[in-house]
């Protein structure tokens, strides 16, 4: 086989389907459409149908297939009624991205229960019921899948001032290990995309001037991430170019993570 050919064919989603949770956001709505670029039927999962309608535009455009699905994340009846609903439309699934996240810049005296809870419900217990309904699916498909969650380098590296989104993206690099090893004889591959700082709805309100001039200092590349940059990641560990990586941190941060004095 020619390298373009097998390049063309480990890397292709043609025939997939693929259900991003957190679709209608920037970065989750850009891989969203690199799956779609890709082949995959793509499902774009999220509250807001009106913020989901431009996304799915773009998808169509570029000869993609995709739709829209509203789903509370928070709700583990809802999720398995998104399976449900996909399973229908759809057919099948093979991809899920775990991408929902809420952020508060909240200094740590002022952190309350309610927002404590808030997050780290959406942040984490999203994903496990998520993980739970799509990852049973998939085990008792016997087919093999995988599963991408969205951390973040301050579940690596603790940042000041996202206290409860620093340890709720902790554990969802520690839960997405363990499923990676609970699954594996399954076929059913558990990774996480770890992104350094890219501008998105979620944190804007902690990019204050000097959070971003400290950002700069610490990041080689000089510059925040684009949200395209993560399609890259996204295929990698969605097709079967992945096939050998599970359990898998991807870093995608222009150097953030390598940088010290």
């Amino acid at each position: 086989m020619h390298p373009s050919e097998y390049l063309e064919s480990v890397f292709s989603l043609a025939g997939k389907v693929a259900v991003v949770i957190g679709g209608t956001g920037e970065l989750c709505g850009a891989m969203a459409e690199g799956l779609a670029a890709a082949g995959a039927e793509t499902v774009l999962v999220g509250r807001s149908e009106e913020k989901a309608a431009a996304r799915l535009a773009r998808i169509e455009a570029a000869g993609g297939k995709a739709y829209f699905e509203k789903v509370d994340v928070n709700s583990k009846l809802s999720i398995q009624g998104l399976l449900d609903q996909v399973l229908k439309k759809s057919g099948k699934v093979d991809i899920l991205i775990n991408g929902a996240g809420v952020n508060s810049p909240t200094p740590i005296f002022d952190i309350g229960e309610e927002e404590f809870d808030r997050i780290l419900t959406t942040n984490l217990k999203a994903v496990l019921f998520a993980s739970q309904v799509f990852g049973k699916y998939l085990v008792e498909r016997g087919e093999g899948g995988s599963i991408i969650n969205i951390g973040s380098m301050s579940g690596i590296i603790p940042l000041s001032r996202v206290f409860t989104y620093s340890a709720s993206k902790a554990a969802v690099h520690n839960l997405s290990k363990n499923l990676a090893r609970e699954w594996a004889g399954d076929k059913v591959r558990v990774n996480t995309i770890v992104p350094g700082f890219f501008p998105a709805e979620q944190n804007k309100k902690v990019l204050t001037p000097e959070r971003v001039a400290s950002i700069m200092g610490h990041t080689p590349a000089k510059r925040f991430g684009e949200a395209h940059e993560l399609i890259g990641a996204t295929l990698l560990l969605a097709s079967g170019a992945g096939s050998f990586m599970n359990g898998a941190e991807i870093v995608v941060d222009g150097g953030y993570a390598s940088m010290t004095i």
